[in-house]
């Protein structure tokens, strides 16, 4: 895909992987808080069911970020929920109603999430790409602030 800035192709073709990984996993994280969020069950329902969702609607904007700054550095990208399937590093959320099992995993999702997207922006800065490095320094700001809200529900 054409574009104007002026990267080195081999560079922007490594950070649009990046991109794309962490792509993946947002459009998963995505997937997994909208699973929690149908189906937690028990006291704290109606805080975990709103925290749930606002970490989904984040999980998207974090996506939105991610792809929009592939396709400015010339790279397609990868956002269909087929290859986030195959391509997502975080594990697969498991089909329970239990806030506690909930809480605990989508908080492990975003630990996992959030390290990805540091190693991320550390790798795009070595490669020369501080606006790319930067955008996942925002996705990481977020992440970890979802991730002092979810795990502060930890129990046990």
């Amino acid at each position: 895909m054409h574009t104007r800035i002026d990267i080195p192709e081999a560079v922007r073709a490594q950070v649009g992987a990046l991109l794309n990984a962490s792509l993946a996993d947002a459009i998963d994280l995505h997937a997994q808080a909208k699973q929690a969020h149908w189906n937690v069950r028990g006291p704290r329902f109606a805080m975990l069911h709103g925290l749930f969702d606002d970490l989904a609607e984040e999980a998207e904007e974090f996506a939105d970020l991610l792809a929009e700054r592939a396709l400015q550095l010339g790279v397609t990208a990868q956002g269909t929920l087929r290859h986030a399937a195959r391509a997502s590093r975080l594990d697969e959320i498991t089909t329970t109603h239990d806030e506690t099992l909930l809480v605990r995993h989508l908080s492990a999702s975003l630990a996992r999430f959030a390290a990805g997207v540091r190693s991320a922006s550390d790798a795009s800065a070595k490669l020369g790409d501080a606006t790319s490095a930067d955008v996942f320094t925002e996705v990481s700001r977020g992440a970890d602030k979802l991730l002092w809200m979810v795990s502060s529900h930890e129990v046990g």
